[in-house]
């Protein structure tokens, strides 16, 4: 498969490569990285061909964004596609020992505060941060990031926020700068199921950006996201291809699945996997990276990447030869669902 082939994004002008790089690894989403090897990463995924990246405020508090921006500067004008995410504004802590006494969400990420703030002018204001973090006077695609049950604790907080992005404007700003040429596609990032269907009801969207419900591991947006999807037009990029780790280095100790520590179930499917993988002669991460992409609906994954290794192994991973066999046996093994679009 070709890593770098273009595909448009439901609806819109823009086309991705098939493959890009997700930007949370380079805030220091589970491992500390240091600058000098984020620079070397980013500098591997170039020289590898990797021309989108997607990044967001809240990966390291705006670590990720200064990062690409970064790696991004020097390089020709016009090449790279760019891709972050409003929900949050940073600013400084009132109290610098307090917060960093306190803090948990990324403690190796820059001493910033954030609120959740969907509203028009809240979305504004993430927008021209991260154009500053970035060094950018513009970016390709905005995603409305972390509405949902899981990141806000609480069903009445969802329902704010849905209601700043409604009516206090947010959705507005959104399409402003779209119509203004400053943006060329608006998303909603996924985590958990139900997600899809909320946005829908309220909103125009051109895609959503799929985090793990649509991997080798599992595909329950089979059912009724991808449908709905489907029906009105909505592309896909997917985020999380490896399930945060696992379907790339494998059922070793303390892989992680779906950001937690897979459990024995776990660990033990997705060995089933890589022994039917490995009998075709065809790694885990080849499959994980190249399955998502068979859907009509998806027109790029993301995988993240902390050391200079890991873009080049992806390019390598996209372009193996997978067996339409491969398909077959991981689905009469009952470890990939019937319905899934393989070739």
């Amino acid at each position: 498969m070709d890593p770098f082939a273009r595909r448009r994004l439901g609806r819109t002008s823009l086309e991705l490569p098939r493959l890009g790089l997700g930007g949370a690894s380079l805030g220091n989403i589970f491992n500390v990285v240091p600058e000098t090897q984020a620079d070397a990463t980013l500098d591997a995924a170039w020289d590898a061909g990797v021309r989108f990246y997607d990044t967001s405020p809240w990966y390291g508090r705006g670590l990720s964004e200064h990062r690409i921006g970064r790696g991004l500067y020097l390089r020709p004008p016009g090449e790279a596609i760019v891709s972050t995410k409003v929900g949050r504004v940073l600013f400084a802590p009132d109290d610098v020992a307090a917060f960093e006494a306190s803090e948990r969400s990324w403690p190796n990420g820059l001493k910033f505060q954030h609120r959740h703030d969907y509203s028009y002018a809240g979305v504004m204001r993430s927008y021209e941060q991260s154009l500053q973090r970035l060094r950018r006077n513009r970016v390709d695609v905005l995603v409305i990031h972390d509405l949902d049950l899981a990141n806000l604790g609480s069903e009445e907080l969802v329902s704010q926020h849905l209601d700043e992005l409604d009516a206090g404007g947010g959705m507005r700003a959104l399409e402003e700068l779209k119509a203004a040429g400053l943006i060329k596609a608006i998303g909603a990032g996924v985590n958990r199921l139900g997600t899809i269907p909320r946005f829908l009801e309220r909103f125009e969207l051109d895609f959503f950006l799929v985090a793990l419900p649509y991997t080798l591991a599992e595909q329950p947006v089979l059912d009724v996201e991808f449908p709905l999807c489907a029906a009105r037009g909505v592309g896909v990029i997917i985020g999380g291809v490896f399930a945060s780790g696992i379907l790339a280095t494998g059922p070793v100790p303390g892989a992680r699945y779906n950001y937690a520590i897979a459990n024995e179930e776990q660990l033990t499917r997705v060995g089933q996997m890589q022994v039917v993988c490995e009998r075709h002669g065809v790694p885990l991460a080849a499959a994980a990276l190249q399955f998502t992409l068979h859907h009509p609906l998806v027109a790029s994954v993301i995988p993240g990447a902390f050391h200079p290794d890991h873009p080049r192994r992806n390019v390598e991973s996209m372009r193996v030869e997978i067996p339409a066999d491969l398909w077959a046996e991981l689905k009469h093994a009952l470890l990939l669902r019937a319905d899934a679009p393989t070739p």
